[in-house]
């Protein structure tokens, strides 16, 4: 067998494609990595970390109300092959009650077998009655209501209807899979033929048959690989459905950097009230944790009049939960953001502040911290995003005066240092230390507000944390349009609709013909869109084309290379 290296990552590779591969008579195998696995593993961790329970994800029950219940509901986001509007809306409509019903949908809302989508949910719910095309088929296809649902369903008609053997069955399911049309006219003759032989069926009856499998060449699962994916499903499903804020932190630490994805991830927690914080100097790990609600300490502030709130433990990456029967609900438990989460804040100055805290217990002033972490990537530009991602919020300063006072800061930071690094320090130079330091003193700043408070989690976070710009129009966009997420998943080329949200991003280019239009991308609570602007739209609105502007977009949906956007008709402000 030939073999090469690969061009784009030098890995040896065979020049035969998967076809001629098979022709070779050798065995070609796909290996699927599915980082749910991982996720699962992460929100087992948790689970066992916080609440101390151990939970083998092999052995759960698959029979879990709470789980089918939330699945009838249409809570799907963060779960494997279950999410998108599409396939939550299928679940609502079926109520779900077994696995069974989960490997039938992961396999029916496949391009092949979509379409029979509608009558499997109204034959298992009881309003259209279970029919079969031909009596053989009742042995196997009595568990799915007489439809044909996987591409084994396909082998066993061939088989049972046609006379084929399995030798001659497998050459029917590489036509079908493959879509190889010499192959796939040479069975469909075959196909006939058998039927007629073997069934008593007449050319039109074995025609119509045939007709059956026509959509799974658009690609359809077999039984095993719906099966497989359909446990992890309902194990991610059982997972959020009973630990709800281990699994959703475990979904947040895998999506990390993904911005799209997080936002939906926290507008789903919000909704399942698990609140989510940004990072915090005293209560923030590496990435996102989850921590247990629990009645604070204070400890005195530089601000005479100002605590901070410390969780109960500080020394373990994901803090136990204390002894408690009821597995949800009894504590609220909350998700904390990562201190690696930050940007422009390296592994490395994360990990110190970590370890001394970890080591000497919680900071209790800005310049304890100051003083207590001596490294050498603790500079200007990674005090500055600590600060404006509000990771000294609950230290009782304001983000404002301390941004004001970072010069004076680092200097203080820097001046610490050499004394702790000079070996000749007496005792009385440690008895009058206490009085010859010199003390932090934070000159007055003026308060930020609101919206640039926002706007730097935006920039540091990759997402709003503590509010939403969008935050005072949310009634508005609620019951005067879909979201975009719906419009990303839901509609099809050159379909009208409205959209609103904050421009997020926009550049301006001259077209052939010297004029301007525009590339902007708007966002709202559930997820992003571009948005083109052509020159006769852009000449009606102009104005209100800027960074971090509200304005609702009537237009037509467009998907190319799938991508979509949205091709401006109409711009208005909120």
């Amino acid at each position: 067998m030939p073999t090469q290296y690969d061009p784009k990552g030098g890995k040896v590779i065979t020049q035969y494609d998967m076809y001629s591969i098979e022709d070779a008579g050798l065995l070609k195998f796909d290996f699927l990595g599915i980082r749910n696995l991982a996720i699962l593993g992460d929100a087992v961790r948790l689970t066992k970390e916080h609440r101390g329970l151990d939970v083998n994800i092999e052995k759960i029950p698959f029979d879990d109300k709470k789980t089918f219940a939330m699945l009838a509901r249409g809570e799907t986001i963060g779960l494997f092959q279950l999410n998108g509007t599409g396939m939550t809306k299928h679940l609502m409509e079926m109520r779900p009650t077994t696995v069974h019903d989960i490997n039938v949908m992961v396999a029916l809302y496949r391009p092949g077998p979509m379409q029979t989508i509608d009558e499997y949910i109204a034959r298992k719910n009881g309003k259209h009655p279970t029919v079969y095309y031909h009596p053989k088929m009742r042995k196997y296809l009595d568990k799915t209501y007489g439809l044909l649902v996987y591409q084994d369903d396909l082998l066993f008609t061939a088989i049972e209807l046609a006379g084929y053997d399995w030798g001659e069955v497998d050459k029917f399911r590489k036509a079908v899979g493959k879509k190889i049309p010499a192959e796939m006219a040479k069975q469909h003759k075959i196909f006939v033929a058998g039927c007629q032989k073997t069934s008593g069926m007449s050319e039109a009856e074995a025609e119509r048959m045939w007709k059956l499998f026509e959509p799974f060449q658009g690609y359809g699962f077999n039984k095993a690989h719906a099966a497989c994916y359909g446990r992890v499903a309902y194990q991610t499903g059982y997972m959020k459905a009973n630990f709800p804020a281990e699994y959703m932190t475990a979904v947040l630490s895998a999506e990390a950097g993904d911005t799209e994805k997080i936002s939906e991830i926290i507008t789903e927690c919000k909704r399942m009230a698990i609140p989510v914080l940004p990072p915090d100097i005293n209560a923030s790990f590496a990435r996102f944790t989850v921590i247990k609600g629990s009645p604070p300490k204070t400890f005195q502030s530089e601000s005479a009049n100002m605590t901070l709130v410390a969780p109960d433990t500080q020394h373990t990456e994901h803090p136990p939960v204390s002894s408690q029967k009821s597995l949800v609900g009894q504590v609220k438990d909350q998700i904390r953001f990562g201190l690696f989460t930050i940007k422009n804040l390296g592994e490395a100055i994360g990990e110190a502040i970590i370890t001394e805290r970890t080591k000497s217990g919680p900071y209790l002033t800005f310049s304890d911290f100051l003083e207590r972490v001596q490294h050498k990537d603790l500079n200007k530009k990674s005090l500055e995003s600590l600060i404006r991602a509000g990771a000294f919020d609950t230290l009782g300063e304001e983000r404002g005066a301390l941004l004001h006072n970072v010069d004076a800061a680092l200097e203080y930071h820097k001046e610490h240092g050499r004394t702790q690094d000079s070996a000749q320090i007496s005792l009385f130079s440690v008895v009058q230390d206490e009085h010859a330091r010199p003390k932090l003193r934070l000159k007055a700043a003026p308060e930020i507000s609101m919206e640039e408070k926002l706007a730097w989690e935006k920039e540091l976070l990759g997402l709003y944390v503590s509010g939403h710009p969008l935050e005072k129009h949310r009634e508005k966009l609620e019951r005067g349009g879909a979201s975009i997420k719906q419009v990303s998943e839901d509609l099809r080329d050159g379909m009208s609709t409205i959209v609103a949200g904050i421009i997020e991003e926009h550049k301006m280019v001259i077209t052939k013909k010297n004029e301007h239009m525009v590339f902007m991308r708007i966002a709202d609570f559930t997820g992003s869109i571009e948005v083109v602007v052509f020159p006769r739209t852009l000449a009606e609105c102009k104005e209100l084309i800027g960074p971090d502007k509200m304005v609702a977009i009537r237009g037509r949906f467009s998907k190319r290379n799938d991508a979509p956007s949205i091709i401006a008709e109409k711009i208005r402000a909120l």
